[in-house]
């Protein structure tokens, strides 16, 4: 290998959408590493080619269906002396893509590690969207089935971080009114798509503003959904339960009472409406 980079696993940043954001390191790597790790060899190749950079070494396919029965073997090479080179479509390898059985196993074996930094779409989406940054968190992609999706947004209910996601274009509608089911639809949260591409986009706005806009545009391109974690002042629990209850006793009915004291009070008006039942049910059989 050439350059500064030693024998051993080399995680590498490719870029995701504007090809001008390779780094120089990216392509001295690409031209000099002995193996070459690609989730899509023809990509890799056409990358390569608009970065007018010839790939000399070994080149192989690392995929999802394959990256545990190949893992051994870029190991040894990386244990044999060898460079071996490891990038994805676009973006940082492992982060929703290929990588991380290989990083797990060079870690196990004692390969040595390291990482080429550049393009995150993650990180990108999130300094876009106007939502606070000093704690945040990666969901990755959220659960196709209906049911699953809403189980997955129920347990980030009280996630007080910021919340990323990739999602495919055409489930985002879903999942933007699952997410404003599930969260309010207050929830503030943005957008992103075709990241760095001509026609990059990015929407801010409440969720439900923001479901109805993915159900009557279907925006196409690569999606990252930003949201809003749950408001610091929102109240506790037990406390709007016991409003909850006191307005109920007071003649007002339960599904009315819950609408308005989530929207008040930013908590989840399914989680509320199950936790003023519990109390409800509770208290009935004392």
């Amino acid at each position: 290998m050439t350059g500064d980079l030693e024998p051993g696993i080399v995680l590498a940043a490719t870029p995701i959408g504007n090809v001008g954001d390779a780094s120089a390191r990216l392509r001295e790597a690409l031209a000099g590493a002995e193996v070459v790790a690609a989730e899509d060899t023809r990509r890799l190749r056409d990358l390569a080619s608009r970065l007018g950079v010839e790939v000399t070494g070994r080149l192989v396919a690392v995929h999802d269906h394959n990256e545990a029965d190949r893992a051994d073997a870029l190991i040894a090479a990386a244990s044999e002396g060898a460079t071996v080179l490891v990038v994805s479509d676009a973006g940082m390898p492992t982060v929703s893509d290929p990588g991380f059985r290989i990083v797990e196993a060079a870690a196990a074996a004692g390969v040595p590690v390291t990482v080429l930094p550049g393009p995150s779409a993650a990180l990108t989406a999130l300094a876009l969207s106007g939502l606070p940054t000093d704690r945040f968190c990666f969901e990755g992609f959220p659960p196709r089935k209906a049911g699953e999706r809403a189980s997955a947004f129920a347990a980030l209910a009280a996630e007080p971080r910021t919340m990323v996601f990739f999602e495919a274009p055409h489930r985002l509608a879903a999942t933007l009114a699952a997410m404003a089911e599930a969260w309010g639809g207050d929830r503030p949260a943005a957008v992103s798509r075709e990241l760095t591409k001509t026609y990059e986009e990015t929407r801010r706005g409440p969720l439900a503003t923001l479901a109805a806009w993915a159900e009557a545009e279907s925006p196409r391109g690569e999606i990252v959904i930003t949201v809003g974690g749950r408001p610091a002042q929102a109240a506790g629990m037990d406390a709007v339960v016991a409003e909850a209850l006191a307005r109920v006793a007071a003649g007002e009915r339960a599904k009315d009472a819950v609408a308005d004291l989530a929207a008040t009070a930013g908590l989840p008006r399914r989680e509320l409406y199950a936790a003023v039942l519990e109390a409800r049910n509770g208290s009935a059989s004392t």
